[in-house]
C-alpha cells in the first residue's frame, strides 16, 4: 500500500476534499437539516471510496512520475477539475440554482477569489461554511504548492531572484530525483498545515470573544487566512464583533504581505528580521501612503469646524481607510464598517480605481494573496532607482550584493515580462467578456477581480454592485478560466507548453 507522501498530488486533494465534506454534514445534522447533511455525507463517502480504489490500483502498478512539471500539471488540473467534485453537493443542497452557478462558486472559492454569486440570505449557514471551507482548503493548497512545486521551478514570483529560467528550476532534468519532489510535498504539508490550522483556530477564538457567533467567527477566520473574503453576513461590517473584530482580522492580514511572517524557506530568508524584508516594507509603505492620501485630503479644510466631532470622525475615517486598504492589498476584500465614513471624509464618491490598483499590486510571494506580487514591484523599483542613478552618473557602479544585483537586472527584466503578460491577460479577458455582452466598466472590474483573485471588487469597486448571477454562461466560464490563470499566474501556464520540459 502506498504511503501518503507517495500518493499523486491530485489524488491527495480528492481525498482531502472528500473527508472535508463530513464537516458541513455534521453541521447540517446539528441544525436538523437532514437534506443537506445527507447530500454532503453521501458525496464525501462516494468521493472517499472512489479515491481509495484508485490509490489501491496505483499501488499495484508502477506510477510514472514526471517531476516538477508533472506536479504543476496536477495543480492546473486540480483548479479546473476538482471544483466539479466540490460543486456537486453544493448544487444538490441548494436545489434552486444551476450546476454552472455551483461550479463557478466552487472555482471562485478554491482559487481564494471569493466572488459573491449568491446573496447571503439565500444560502444556509451550512452552505456558507462549505464555501469558506473550500476557500480555506484553496489557501492551504497554494501555501504548500508554492513551496513544493512553484519554487523549485522558479515560478510564482520566485523567478525574480532565482538563478534559473522560469519553469526550469535549478535542477537539470537529467539529474532530477523524484524522491526529492515527494519530500518537498511532505515537508510542506507537515510544516505548513498545522501552522495554517492553528492560526485559523486562534483567529476564530478571538472573533468569538469579540462578539461573533461561532459560525460567523469560523467563516471569517478561514476567509482571512485564505484571503478569500467569503462571508456569511455580507462582510465584516455585518458581523457583531465591530471594530474589535476588525482589529483582530487586521493583525492576521499581515500573513498575506510576506511569507516571512509564517515561514523562512524563501528567497528573502537572508534578510534577517521582518523589518528588512522588502515585500513587508513595501506593503506597509503602500498601506500608510494610500491611507494618508485618503485622510489628509479633507482634514485640513474641516479641522477648524466642530473640532471635537471632527476628531472622532477623523479617527473613524482613518481606521476605515487603514483597514480597507490593507484588506484589498492582500486581495482579501473585506471592508471596514467605517469605510463609508472614510469615503465621505476623503471626498471620494467612487474609490473603485484605488481598490482596483491595490488589488492589482497584491500581496507577498508564496502567500495566499493574489495580484502581481510585491516582490515584482520591488524589483522594478530597484531597477528604476539604478537607472536614475545612471542618468546622473553614467559611469557609476552599482553598490549591492549579488542578490540585489540579480533583482535589479535579470529579476527586473522577468518582472517586467510578467507585467506585460498580465496586461495581455487582462485585455484578453476584457475582450471575451465584452463579446458576451458585458459593458466596458463592468468588464474591467470583473477582469481585475478574477486575475487578482479579489472577488469582493465586484461590489466594492463598481458604482452599482455587479450581479454575477445575471451573467451568461460564456461570461461565467471566461471568469472561471481567468480566476485559475490569476491564481497560478501566466508564467506557470506558459511553462506547461514547453515541450523540452516533458522529456522522459
Amino acid at each position: 500500500m502506498m504511503r501518503i507522501a507517495e500518493i499523486p498530488l491530485f489524488l491527495q486533494l480528492t481525498l482531502l476534499a472528500s473527508v472535508s465534506m463530513y464537516v458541513p454534514a455534521v453541521h447540517a445534522l446539528s441544525w436538523n437539516n437532514h437534506h443537506e447533511a445527507r447530500v454532503f455525507f453521501y458525496a464525501g463517502t462516494l468521493g472517499l471510496f472512489v479515491s481509495v480504489l484508485i490509490v489501491i490500483t496505483l499501488s499495484a502498478g508502477h506510477v510514472r512520475r514526471r517531476g516538477g512539471l508533472g506536479n504543476l500539471a496536477a495543480v492546473v488540473a486540480a483548479y479546473f477539475l476538482l471544483p466539479l467534485m466540490l460543486a456537486w453537493p453544493f448544487y444538490e443542497a441548494v436545489q434552486t440554482t444551476s450546476f454552472m452557478n455551483s461550479y463557478f462558486e466552487m472555482v471562485s472559492a478554491f482559487t481564494t477569489t471569493g466572488a459573491p454569486l449568491f446573496e447571503p440570505g439565500r444560502l444556509s449557514g451550512t452552505m456558507h461554511l462549505w464555501r469558506a471551507q473550500v476557500g480555506w482548503l484553496g489557501g492551504l493548497f497554494i501555501w504548500i504548492t508554492a513551496a513544493a512545486v512553484l519554487a523549485p521551478l522558479a515560478l510564482g514570483g520566485f523567478e525574480v531572484t532565482a538563478s534559473a529560467e522560469p519553469g526550469r528550476g535549478d535542477i537539470p532534468l537529467d539529474r532530477y530525483v523524484p524522491s526529492n519532489d515527494t519530500r518537498r510535498l511532505k515537508r510542506g504539508l507537515e510544516g505548513l498545515a498545522p501552522l495554517y490550522l492553528g492560526l485559523t483556530a486562534v483567529l476564530a477564538v478571538c472573533l468569538i470573544i469579540s462578539g461573533d457567533t461561532p459560525l460567523v467567527a469560523v467563516i471569517h477566520a478561514m476567509s482571512t487566512l485564505s484571503t478569500s473574503g467569503i462571508s456569511a453576513t455580507g462582510g465584516l461590517e455585518g458581523s457583531n464583533s465591530g471594530i474589535r473584530g476588525e482589529f483582530v482580522v487586521f493583525l492576521f492580514l499581515f500573513f498575506g504581505l510576506s511569507r516571512l511572517t509564517f515561514s523562512t524557506d524563501t528567497i528573502t530568508t537572508r534578510r534577517h528580521g521582518l523589518h528588512n524584508d522588502p515585500e513587508f516594507r513595501m506593503g506597509m509603505l503602500i498601506v500608510f501612503g494610500v491611507t494618508l492620501l485618503l485622510f489628509v485630503r479633507h482634514w485640513v479644510a474641516s479641522f477648524e469646524v466642530a473640532q471635537d466631532e471632527n476628531i472622532m470622525a477623523a479617527l473613524r475615517a482613518l481606521w476605515g481607510s487603514f483597514f480597507t486598504v490593507m484588506s484589498f492589498l492582500t486581495t482579501t476584500g473585506f471592508e471596514s464598517a467605517d469605510w463609508e465614513e472614510a469615503r465621505g471624509w476623503s471626498g471620494l464618491g467612487a474609490p473603485g480605481l484605488i481598490l482596483l490598483g491595490l488589488s492589482l499590486i497584491g500581496g507577498g510571494v508564496a502567500t495566499t494573496a493574489g495580484g502581481v506580487k510585491l516582490l515584482r514591484v520591488y524589483a522594478l523599483y530597484l531597477n528604476g532607482l539604478r537607472e536614475m542613478e545612471r542618468l546622473v552618473h553614467p559611469s557609476s557602479v552599482g553598490r549591492a550584493s549579488s542578490q540585489s544585483r540579480r533583482i535589479r537586472s535579470k529579476g527586473a527584466y522577468i518582472a517586467w515580462i510578467f507585467f506585460m503578460l498580465f496586461a495581455i491577460s487582462l485585455t484578453v479577458v476584457m475582450l471575451l467578456l465584452a463579446a458576451t455582452g458585458v459593458g466596458f466598466e463592468n468588464a474591467t472590474i470583473l477582469s481585475v477581480a478574477a486575475l487578482s483573485t479579489t472577488g469582493p471588487l465586484v461590489h466594492a469597486a463598481a458604482e452599482t454592485p455587479i450581479l454575477l448571477g445575471q451573467l451568461s454562461v460564456a461570461a461565467k466560464l471566461t471568469l472561471c478560466a481567468a480566476m485559475v490563470v490569476g491564481r497560478l499566474e501566466t508564467l506557470a501556464i506558459i511553462a506547461m507548453f514547453n515541450p523540452s520540459l516533458w522529456r522522459d
